[in-house]
């Protein structure tokens, strides 16, 4: 059974939301639209030249996972965990709270696809604008490093602390939209292909209408502080499944 459950209130539509499919919850935060300066900013340090320039973007309203897509909601949707290279293995962490890994961009969408059918929603990959202003922490942003503090370790698994593994989802401190794990844990795979940036405002941008590799976001678990950063960037081949390599969704209003 699907049930959709939508939290009261005045302005339903500015409600976060919750679904639940085969028994597991999983809630999508609603995130007002909004202007912002995308890449590098003063904030930052240990930025590189793919974070620049700086630019003017303005993002419509829409929804994004509270956590990134667990083991749990994974096996829900799809029936089977992945089996490339043994899949999940207590080695790099196994549990229904654990972030979903070795999932590739074209895993993510057979995912997604399979998920609207259930539920008869549009869920989709976030693109990377959406992505980015939702890990600044929205129209709440508070000019933060990190997802959600300056201080790595109160936001993040990374190469400092993770003991070489992934960890259950919202252990840390979320972020001002009460997002979490947007720093560190596993990378997420966004909706674009890769380009460089450009100086030029744009609105609800989607990236290229075609490329070599898509863009993944948020560091991971055997990365550096560097990588955990909101500005950060890495892109990869969408057939790519690795050990770090996961995904968050996004929802249309």
């Amino acid at each position: 059974m699907i049930v959709c459950l939508v939290c009261t209130g005045a302005f339903a539509q500015s409600q976060d939301k919750s679904f639940t499919v085969k028994n597991v919850t999983f809630t999508m935060k609603y995130v007002k639209g909004g202007t912002f300066m995308m890449g590098f900013t003063s904030e930052q340090v240990h930025g590189v030249a793919n974070e620049r320039p700086a630019h003017k973007v303005t993002v419509s309203d829409f929804y994004i996972g509270e956590t990134e897509v667990t083991q749990a909601l994974w096996v829900a949707v799809m029936d089977s965990a992945p089996s490339y290279k043994g899949g999940w293995t207590d080695e790099f962490g196994r549990g229904d709270d654990y972030p979903a890994y070795r999932i590739s961009w074209i895993d993510a969408l057979k995912f997604i696809k399979k998920l609207n059918e259930l539920t008869g929603k549009t869920f989709r990959l976030p693109t990377e604008a959406e992505w980015e202003y939702a890990a600044r922490g929205g129209n709440k942003s508070s000019g933060f490093r990190y997802s959600g503090s300056n201080n790595i370790d109160e936001v993040s698994w990374y190469d400092g602390n993770s003991a070489e593994m992934t960890h259950p989802v919202k252990l840390k401190k979320p972020n001002e939209l009460g997002i979490y794990d947007m720093s560190g844990n596993v990378w997420e795979w966004c909706q674009d292909w890769y380009e460089t940036y450009s100086s030029e405002y744009q609105k609800d941008p989607k990236g290229p209408s075609k490329g070599t590799y898509h863009i993944d976001r948020g560091g991971a678990w055997n990365r550096n502080n560097k990588y955990s950063r909101v500005t950060a960037r890495c892109y990869d081949d969408p057939g790519l499944r690795n050990k770090n390599l996961g995904f968050r969704i996004a929802l249309v209003p």
